[in-house]
């Protein structure tokens, strides 16, 4: 007998800026989506808090929601404000730091 397949989910965050606050010299971070092939974590970074060079098992997609950020990943810096996105490969090496105070949504691909 095999096993019924889950019918198919809409998942949705109305807004997701207010969700994440941003701390005097501070990093924070909390997920608010678990979903079917992805998960979004919302972090909060004050001015100059940097996330030193890490890697994720996953593919993940970077956007900013507000502020300005700077990625550094593959050899190469990128500025990252409202309304750009950055995806990074599965493994891969990359740092994050806040240029001003800055909310940004992580969007973790798994397709498991």
């Amino acid at each position: 007998m095999s096993t019924p397949t889950p019918a198919p989910v809409m998942t949705d965050v109305a807004d997701l800026a207010p969700l994440v606050t941003v701390q005097p010299e501070s990093t924070v971070s909390r997920t608010v989506l678990r979903a079917e092939g992805a998960r979004v974590v919302l972090f909060a970074f004050d001015a100059g808090q940097v996330l030193t060079e890490h890697t994720a098992a996953v593919p993940v997609l970077l956007h900013v929601l507000d502020g300005h950020l700077r990625i550094t990943a593959d050899g190469r810096t990128v500025d990252l404000v409202p309304g750009g996105v950055v995806h990074l490969g599965t493994r891969l090496p990359h740092a994050v730091e806040a240029v001003v105070a800055s909310r940004l949504a992580l969007t973790m691909l798994d397709p498991r």
